[in-house]
């Protein structure tokens, strides 16, 4: 009977092995990574760092609060300047990138550390962009016991940035090509393009801190002109790429949006387009039914209507409903593969170039620089639309009117600083158009170009004649972190956090 009973133990075992193992192997994905690698990690951070906020508003929210846009399924609060409370959930993500740089192999850690230190720059700096002092010395060490990092001030903030990026530039003068690159495909030289290119434009917006002599600001600025790998084309734009594939559609495609019918563009992008007889204008939108409904032909500026973005929401949804209004042009909507989507770019970067001309920080003709920015953003437009009339009405940009168009006297570059500071910005909004989130917005903090209506009637901010030039901490920091970022907001705004304080960098 003993016996028995251990002869069936014996064989109860067995099929519970068996089983077990069979589980296993039924549940275990033969391709799925078992082990985590630098290249594994890479891939999503660098999808992170070209997000694009999905189908819905959040595709074009920094254009409706830098006014080339208007939202009309609901009313917008970044269309009416509330601008509320910032997100920093983004530092989660960089932990990955501290992860990456530990996993890589031996020959490959200068090219994963390189791009891990550009990575953390450039978001850390948007942070800081957004709401002031960020913890940047102490952040990412939570796994060293340190919880709640100290906020660094948004000088020291920007110390520490551009170090970051110095070391990053370096890096990759020297380092290996890498995996996992979405991007580039992991070319360290157009990367220490993008990083020295990145370099200028932060440095840029410290105009305000030009002679500040910790900062170095004209100094670095020429040294990275006349030593640095800037981008040398369209082709060098740091940008991400849509295809007709399954998860790589261009947000706004009929195909994978319901809203896009929602999004209008405003009088201030349709009008300064029209003054400057501008043929981006029939490359942006799409001629208002009721203008083609009096005859007027769609290749004729007066077919285009902006809206109001300070009017009063009520009315500009009657404009909206009558069909008195330019949509989207059907590039956008029409084309699985839209246009690239770009964070860093070779008309960006010379127009901060001939920005730094006027300002004396290099030597130069800025009209040359202005010169090649608007035509690198005529350029990049027109590279990224088949030459269909639907797409642009006939009016195309052809390298003869793009040249035509910097001959025109309404655009040479001219008359005192403010007058070509505010053309430079004003070519420069129009360039990021649809593209690079929220520096249309910064650039008008900044420089107070292009001129913005604002409506005391409609506007949202506590302060009625004015747009807010900060968003304030997450919720979620004075819950977890409520001491350090405590000690920051007295630092910086006598312990009121508030929209309409002003940082350190706009002082």
């Amino acid at each position: 009977m003993i016996m028995k009973t251990i002869y069936v133990l014996f064989i109860s075992l067995l099929i519970l092995s068996s089983s077990c193992s069979k589980f296993d192997d039924i549940n275990t994905n033969p391709n799925a990574a078992t082990t985590v690698t630098s290249s594994l990690l890479a891939t999503p951070l660098l999808l992170n760092l070209t997000a694009t906020g999905g189908t819905e508003s959040g595709f074009i929210e920094d254009n409706c609060l830098a006014k080339q846009m208007i939202w009309f399924e609901f009313l917008h609060n970044y269309n009416y300047n509330n601008i509320g409370r910032a997100s920093l959930s983004g530092y989660k993500k960089l932990l990955n990138g501290v992860k990456m740089v530990e996993v890589a192999e031996e020959e490959m850690k200068d090219s994963y550390n390189a791009l891990f230190l550009f990575l953390k720059a450039y978001k850390i700096f948007y942070y800081s962009m957004r709401v002031g002092d960020v913890p940047y010395s102490e952040a990412l060490l939570g796994e060293d016991g340190l919880l709640k990092p100290k906020y660094d001030s948004q000088k020291d903030v920007m110390l520490h940035v551009l170090d970051d990026l110095e070391k990053a530039s370096a890096l990759f003068a020297t380092a290996r090509d890498f995996e996992g690159d979405p991007l580039y495909r992991g070319n360290v030289k157009n990367w220490q393009k993008a990083t020295d290119a990145f370099r200028l434009k932060v440095l840029m917006y410290l105009s305000k801190k030009e002679s500040d002599a910790d900062l170095k600001v004209k100094e670095r600025f020429r040294e990275i002109v006349k030593n640095g790998a800037l981008f040398e084309s369209n082709e060098d734009n740091l940008q991400l790429e849509f295809e007709d594939k399954v998860g790589q559609i261009y947000p706004y495609n009929r195909s994978v949006s319901n809203h896009y019918y929602w999004c209008t563009i405003s009088t201030v992008v349709i009008d300064t387009l029209k003054s400057y007889n501008d043929y981006r204008l029939f490359y942006f939108a799409q001629p208002a039914e009721t203008q083609l409904e009096k005859g007027i032909s769609p290749d004729d500026p007066d077919a285009y209507v902006g809206l109001d973005p300070a009017a009063d929401y009520y009315k500009i949804q009657k404009q909206y409903s009558a069909g008195n209004y330019s949509a989207m042009n059907l590039r956008y909507t029409d084309l699985p593969s839209g246009e690239p989507y770009t964070r860093l770019g070779y008309a960006e970067q010379n127009f901060i170039l001939a920005e730094a001309v006027l300002r004396g920080w290099i030597t130069g003709d800025p009209e040359e620089y202005y010169n090649k920015g608007i035509e690198a953003s005529m350029q990049f437009i027109a590279d990224n639309t088949p030459d269909e009339v639907k797409f642009h009405q006939g009016k195309v940009l052809t390298k003869s009117y793009i040249q035509s168009y910097l001959n025109s006297e309404r655009i040479k570059l001219k008359g005192d600083f403010q007058n070509q500071l505010r053309q430079i910005i004003t070519q420069k909004y129009l360039t990021y158009y649809m593209q690079y989130p929220f520096d249309a917005y910064f650039e008008y903090r900044r420089t107070g170009y292009p001129v913005l209506p604002i409506n005391p009637e409609t506007n949202l901010n506590v302060e009625k004649d004015k747009i807010p030039v900060r968003w304030m901490y997450p919720t979620r920091e004075f819950d977890y972190n409520k001491e350090n970022l405590e000690e920051a907001v007295e630092r910086q705004y006598g312990g009121i956090d508030d929209n309409n304080k002003v940082m350190w960098i706009l002082q």
